[in-house]
């Protein structure tokens, strides 16, 4: 009995809360909504249409982040694309309650196609492509000749599409696709990310070709949100 509470419990806490979506009129969500409206500001000379999101290590929020970001431009008209790139550690499927037996890395292998793989969600104007298996070799799928072919494609068929992708420190992943996708925001936790991770990130991140859009700072304490208003999650 205690085994099957604790099975349960595990699942719950992949399960992440879309405040975007359940409440819209919060002040975390109008902070979303910054954070999409300050994007749209920084692409003002040129075209963003295909962005990742990463972070310095684990547990920063950079899923929830992106998850949330992804429902405001679904909100705001757009047709959006979610990308589950994060070929390790998957959790979109968990986030919008979907199953995982297929996604990117098919895609990738040349096993299915994007239109068969993209899944509806109860969010309006929002599709998402799950991990799918977990492959060996997620740096080589990720940097492949199908990847580019991939993004090519969600272009033509949506208006922004977002990537998950695992902490930019850890493995390449991150740094082999922000090569490929326009832009790249970093999420770092308060009171968690040091200062000197965080910086060494950032130069990772620039050093790419795609365009380092800047960071989201996620778990600001409640009562310091006010003050913070434009400056963080």
């Amino acid at each position: 009995m205690a085994r099957r509470r604790k099975k349960n419990q595990s699942k719950n806490s992949k399960i992440r809360h879309l405040v975007a979506k359940v409440n819209p009129k919060s002040p975390i969500a109008e902070q979303y909504r910054t954070v999409r409206t300050n994007l749209e500001f920084s692409s003002a000379d040129s075209e963003l249409k295909s962005l990742l999101l990463t972070s310095s290590g684990p547990a920063e929020g950079k899923s929830s982040s992106i998850a949330n970001l992804a429902v405001t431009y679904g909100q705001q008209g757009k047709k959006v694309l979610l990308v589950d790139a994060d070929m390790r550690k998957p959790t979109v499927h968990y986030t919008f309650r979907l199953d995982n037996l297929s996604g990117l890395s098919n895609i990738l292998v040349g096993d299915t196609s994007l239109q068969d793989t993209a899944a509806n969600t109860d969010v309006e104007n929002l599709d998402v492509v799950a991990c799918g298996p977990i492959p060996p070799n997620p740096s080589e799928l990720l940097g492949s000749k199908k990847m580019e072919q991939f993004i090519q494609e969600a272009k033509m068929s949506y208006d922004v599409i977002l990537f998950d992708t695992p902490p930019v420190l850890a493995v390449t992943d991150a740094q082999i696709l922000s090569n490929m996708v326009d832009g790249s925001m970093l999420v770092i936790r308060s009171k968690q990310t040091e200062y000197e991770t965080a910086g060494k990130a950032i130069d990772v991140l620039q050093s790419s070709t795609a365009k380092f859009l800047g960071t989201v700072l996620n778990d600001v304490e409640k009562k310091k949100m006010n003050y913070y208003y434009y400056y963080g999650v």
